[in-house]
């Protein structure tokens, strides 16, 4: 184990921030977390976890929570043309057959995994203004006038993360053309809704999603369309639901049916990053959306920042004050070429999901074989791979 005097900070109390937490502070290291919100939470809606980040979740104890909040998704999960054809079924196993597929309501989510971290942990109402660091101590400053030091600062930040320019120079992020509609039904005024299973209808130019949340209460739904201007990335802008309807009008009559109980919408561009060279800055990493926001095209964001924290935290647990520089770049050389993967995958998906291709059965066949990709994403384990790479430093 680590030294106990060695000590993380981590900016940000999203998912990744609060997970990387967690397997910190279970592997013994001390563990500050701040967060610039008044409070922890989340609005938005769903969020999609897949067995490459729940074995993560299983192994400090919280799968029961993930069970209890969560729905799962079963094998009855598929693939449409926009007017109800079926495609392709989707794959919601790893290739043992371990079904660990679970739609999350992220306010559920952060939540869960706020309750379960010591009480002092995370610090609210702090805002990230600045960063410094000697060859023995990094510095956080923030908006309130305090400060942290800590042997390594993580910043879990997010796509506009402040401390991104401190480790490389500022870029912007990279508009994808689409918006996303977003959403949730209550079960109960769609009684005849399967709640067990995760669809998507493709159409020219758009997709529409949906997935049952919080143990199958809820129905989460995404529609995704093309935007002709970008509009600021945002959980929070209000969307009319008359626009959506007419975006999906003469869709399957189940799309139709489903929108018809829509009452409330947010929209939100979709933006990512093009891959960064480098991830690390003496000792200052970056963690998730910080360092490779993706297209939620795979729906891989929440499942590889959860890698992320697990393979940062199996990393520094073999580090102490002197290693931890090193360790850090043992970190960004394990993780950094399977996120940008993702990220290019999720580009390809999503050009795949708008149906840009002259023959459809082109696309019908690439959307079958995904079955392949999603298996290898769902198999992989981090673990094995951190403690081999931390034998490069120790």
């Amino acid at each position: 184990m680590a030294q106990a005097q060695l000590h993380v900070v981590i900016v940000g109390g999203g998912i990744g921030g609060l997970f990387a937490a967690h397997a910190l502070a279970a592997h013994g290291l001390a563990v500050s977390l701040y967060e610039q919100a008044p409070s922890l939470g989340e609005i938005g809606a769903g969020v999609f976890l897949t067995p490459n980040s729940v074995r993560h979740l299983q192994r400090l104890g919280l799968e029961p929570a993930v069970e209890t909040w969560g729905a799962r998704v079963g094998p009855g999960s598929h693939y449409f043309r926009h007017d109800g054809a079926p495609i392709a079924p989707v794959q919601v196993t790893d290739s043992s057959g371990w079904n660990a597929t679970f739609g999350m309501h992220r306010a559920d989510l952060v939540g869960l995994l706020a309750e379960a971290l010591p009480p002092g942990l995370v610090r609210t109402g702090h805002r990230c203004t600045g960063f410094e660091q000697d060859g023995s101590v990094a510095r956080v400053s923030f908006a309130n006038g305090g400060s942290a030091e800590a042997d390594v600062v993580i910043a879990a930040d997010g796509i506009h993360s402040e401390l991104r320019r401190f480790v490389f120079p500022p870029s912007q992020p990279v508009f994808s053309g689409s918006i996303a509609y977003r959403g949730l039904v209550p079960q109960e005024r769609m009684s005849d809704w399967p709640m067990d299973r995760w669809q998507m209808w493709l159409g020219p130019g758009k997709h529409f999603l949906a997935f049952p949340l919080r143990a199958g209460k809820i129905i989460n739904f995404v529609g995704f369309v093309p935007a002709d201007e970008e509009m600021k990335e945002s959980w929070s802008a209000p969307g009319d639901p008359d626009v959506l309807r007419s975006e999906f009008a003469g869709w399957d009559p189940r799309v139709g049916a489903l929108l018809g109980q829509v009452q409330q919408t947010f929209r939100s561009a979709l933006y990512d990053r093009e891959p960064l060279p480098i991830w690390t800055k003496g000792r200052l990493t970056l963690l998730g959306d910080a360092a490779h926001p993706m297209l939620p095209h795979l729906g891989q964001g929440a499942n590889q920042s959860i890698e992320d924290g697990m393979a940062l935290a199996t990393i520094l647990s073999r580090a102490d004050r002197v290693t931890a520089p090193a360790a850090l770049l043992a970190y960004e050389a394990l993780r950094r070429e399977r996120v940008a993967q993702v990220q290019r995958g999720a580009r390809e998906n999503g050009l795949r999901y708008d149906s840009a291709y002259s023959d459809l059965g082109i696309r019908d066949s690439e959307i079958a074989a995904q079955a392949a990709l999603r298996k290898t994403l769902y198999d992989h384990d981090v673990v094995p791979d951190a403690e081999a790479a931390a034998k490069t430093f120790a």
